[in-house]
C-alpha cells in the first residue's frame, strides 16, 4: 500500500478538490494523509484520510475570503483586488501580476523546512501537490523528492510552451476583448513576474540543493512523473509536451457521493419552487462573493426579465445588505451547500472558476458565465467555444443583459451540454486517483 501526502494550500477552493482526490486514492488502495492548514481538517475527515496540519501560505480562504483571519497586508491586497475587478480584466488581471510575489512565494525556505519536517514524520513514497503551491514545489524539487502536480485550475496554468505567460489568459469569450495596448502592458507584467520568480527559484535551489538539477523556468516545474489536470480534454487546448510525463484530464472533482446539508436547505427549496417554475443558483466564488453590487444586479435582472423564475444567492459577508431582497423568490445566504444544489437548480450564474466549471459539467448544468479575473477568461472561451454556457462581461453588464441571457439559457438546453456532460461523468476523481496510483508507482522506485 503506497504513501501518499496530498498538500493543499489554505484556500477552500483549492482544498476542497483535492481533498476529494485524496479521498479517491485511499478508495483506490493508497494510505493517504491530507496536509492542510488546521481549519481545513474536517475535509479529511469527510474524504476519509489522515490529516496533517501544515501551512504554506500567508494568505488563507475558509469559505469567503473577506471573512477569513489573515494579515493586515492579505487583507489589504484583497480589498485592493477587489476593487480592480471593477475596472474590468486587464486591471483584475495587472493587479494579480503585482501581488504575485507575495500571494505565492511568500517563504520558501520556511516552507522547505516544514515539507522537510512532514517527510520525517509521515514518509510517503510520493507526494500530490497543488500546481499553484510553488513554494512546495520548489522544496520538493531541492529535496529530490517524487510528487504529481494537481493543475487546480485551467491547464494553461502550466505553460505549454516559452510563449505561454503565467497571468496572461491563453484565449478570450467573445464578450471580453481587452485592447492591444493593455495586452501588452500585461504581457510586459507576466514577463517581469516569469523572469522574477525563476531568479528566485534559482537563488533558493542554490542555497539549499546546489547539487540538484536547477528548477529552470518557475512556473513550469512540475512533476516529471504525472500531471492531474481537473479539466475536460477539449480538443483545442495546447498540448503540454514532457517528455515521460503522464498529463491525466481528470474532468471534474465531484465526490461519488453528496453529503445533504439537511432538512433547512430542502425547506428553502421547497418554498422557492412553490412560488416560481424555475430555479437559479448564483455564486460568484469564495473571493468574488464580495462583489454584491453584481449580485444586486443579477438579483434585479432576474427578478424583472424571468417572473417564473426563483434564484439562491451565496452573497458572502455581503448577505445582510442584500436581505432586502429575500422574499418569496429569492434566498440570500452567505455560504450555499453549492454542490447539492446544482443536481436541483436549472441553472447557474458563476464567475467561470474552475470548480464551477467542471460542477456544472458534472451536473449537466447550464451557465451563465461573469469572468473576473485569474483563469476564468480562459474557462470562459472554452466553455463558449464547446456551447456549453453563455459568457458576458461582468464590467459591462446591465440588468436587462443579465435576465435576458439568463431566460434565454432556460429556454434552450446549450447545444454542447448533454456531450460534454457524458464525457466529463466517465472520468472524475476515482479514474483520477486509479491512473495516477498507476503512473506514480511504476515510476516511483521501491523502498
Amino acid at each position: 500500500m503506497p504513501r501518499v501526502a496530498v498538500i493543499s494550500p489554505p484556500f477552500q477552493s483549492h482544498a476542497q478538490p483535492l481533498s476529494v482526490l485524496a479521498g479517491a486514492l485511499a478508495r483506490a488502495g493508497a494510505d493517504v494523509t491530507f496536509a492542510c492548514a488546521p481549519p481545513f481538517a474536517r475535509l479529511a475527515e469527510e474524504a476519509g484520510v489522515g490529516f496533517a496540519p501544515l501551512t504554506v501560505s500567508r494568505n488563507a480562504n475558509t469559505g469567503v475570503a473577506r471573512s477569513t483571519r489573515q494579515g493586515a497586508r492579505e487583507a489589504e491586497r484583497l480589498e485592493e483586488f477587489l476593487g480592480s475587478t471593477r475596472e474590468g480584466a486587464v486591471a483584475a488581471l495587472l493587479t494579480q501580476c503585482r501581488h504575485r510575489g507575495e500571494d505565492m512565494l511568500a517563504d520558501p525556505e520556511e516552507v522547505l523546512a516544514e515539507v522537510r519536517n512532514l517527510q520525517e514524520i509521515l514518509a510517503p513514497d510520493w507526494f500530490v501537490v497543488d500546481q499553484l503551491s510553488y513554494p512546495v514545489t520548489l522544496a520538493l524539487h531541492c529535496l529530490g523528492l517524487p510528487f504529481a502536480t494537481f493543475c487546480p485550475g485551467h491547464p494553461t496554468y502550466l505553460p505549454h510552451g516559452p510563449e505561454a505567460l503565467f497571468g496572461v489568459p491563453y484565449a478570450w469569450p467573445g464578450a471580453v476583448r481587452p485592447a492591444a495596448r493593455d495586452l501588452a502592458e500585461l504581457r510586459r507584467a507576466a514577463l517581469g513576474n516569469d523572469l522574477a520568480f525563476t531568479e528566485r527559484f534559482a537563488a533558493v535551489a542554490r542555497a539549499h540543493a546546489p547539487r540538484a538539477p536547477a528548477p529552470g523556468r518557475a512556473f513550469a516545474l512540475a512533476s516529471q512523473q504525472a500531471v492531474v489536470f481537473n479539466y475536460p480534454r477539449f480538443p483545442w487546448l495546447p498540448e503540454h509536451r514532457a517528455s515521460g510525463t503522464r498529463f491525466l484530464y481528470g474532468g471534474h472533482g465531484v465526490p461519488p457521493e453528496e453529503k445533504g446539508p439537511g432538512g433547512e436547505w430542502e425547506e428553502v427549496l421547497g418554498r422557492l419552487r412553490s412560488a416560481a417554475g424555475r430555479l437559479v443558483l448564483i455564486a460568484l466564488g469564495t473571493f468574488l462573493s464580495a462583489r454584491d453590487d453584481v449580485l444586486e444586479l443579477l438579483i434585479r435582472g432576474i427578478l424583472s426579465h424571468c417572473p417564473d423564475v426563483a434564484v439562491v444567492v451565496a452573497a458572502g459577508e455581503g448577505a445582510p445588505g442584500l436581505a432586502e431582497f429575500a422574499g418569496p423568490r429569492v434566498h440570500v445566504a452567505r455560504v450555499v451547500p453549492q454542490r447539492w444544489l446544482l443536481s436541483r437548480v436549472d441553472a447557474m450564474v458563476h464567475h467561470g472558476g474552475n470548480n464551477s466549471f467542471t460542477e456544472c459539467l458534472a451536473s449537466a448544468t447550464p451557465a451563465l458565465i461573469l469572468p473576473f479575473s485569474s483563469d476564468q477568461f480562459s474557462i470562459a472561451h472554452d466553455a463558449e467555444r464547446a456551447r456549453l454556457a453563455t459568457c458576458l462581461d461582468p464590467a459591462t453588464l446591465t440588468e436587462a443583459e443579465a435576465g435576458a441571457a439568463v431566460r434565454d439559457l432556460l429556454a434552450r438546453v446549450p447545444e454542447g451540454l448533454p456531450r460534454w456532460s457524458e464525457t466529463v461523468r466517465r472520468r472524475g476523481p476515482q479514474w483520477t486517483a486509479e491512473h495516477l496510483l498507476d503512473a506514480m508507482e511504476s515510476s516511483t522506485p521501491r523502498r
